[in-house]
């Protein structure tokens, strides 16, 4: 989770720079007039950085709150709750739509199923009780197909669904009885 917190973070701070980072971080974090603004319920104040840069760093430990440090002769930092760290302890037993395992396969399904957050094949595989070597298999496939997107994260590779992998899940997922858009 943390992981993919930071890939996720990366990301946005390359589309956007840290206006962009800063949208989703948390409520109290905002940016504005090249200003980072934290809210703290005790303590006020603002704090010169001095070309010394930000440190974020998430922590599965901190959540609902923030933690900053701004003091001398220390490296500013931020810690912050990543995302999704309310579920971190939940166990899910996520299934796919049927309509979406008939077409792709149950294993497949369930895997962009799962790729709701960016996993690593180990990780995937502890979910979904399919093989490491299975879900590897898998994913290549998936790859291939342009559903899934592989991020290198240190000595690991994080999966994530692609933009199509998202319109195949919202689709299957629509009510069936509900019609859908109007086509040509």
């Amino acid at each position: 989770m943390l992981e993919a917190d930071v890939l996720h973070r990366a990301r946005l701070l390359a589309q956007g720079g840290i206006q962009q980072l800063s949208t989703d971080l948390d409520p109290r974090v905002s940016w504005s007039g090249g200003r980072l603004s934290v809210e703290h319920r005790y303590g006020g104040g603002g704090r010169r950085l001095g070309g010394r840069g930000l440190l974020l760093i998430p922590s599965a430990f901190v959540w609902p709150r923030l933690f900053s440090v701004t003091v001398p002769h220390r490296q500013p930092t931020l810690r912050y709750p990543p995302r999704g760290v309310a579920t971190l302890w939940e166990r899910r037993e996520r299934e796919p739509a049927q309509a979406l395992a008939a077409v792709l396969g149950r294993s497949r399904a369930r895997l962009l199923t799962e790729l709701d957050a960016p996993a690593a094949t180990a990780e995937l595989a502890r979910r979904t009780g399919i093989t490491a070597g299975g879900v590897s298999q898998h994913l290549g496939a998936l790859r291939a197909a342009g559903l899934v997107a592989a991020a290198r994260a240190g000595r690991q590779v994080l999966y994530r669904r692609a933009e199509a992998a998202e319109v195949l899940l919202n689709a299957a997922e629509r009510d069936p009885g509900r019609p859908g858009p109007a086509s040509c």
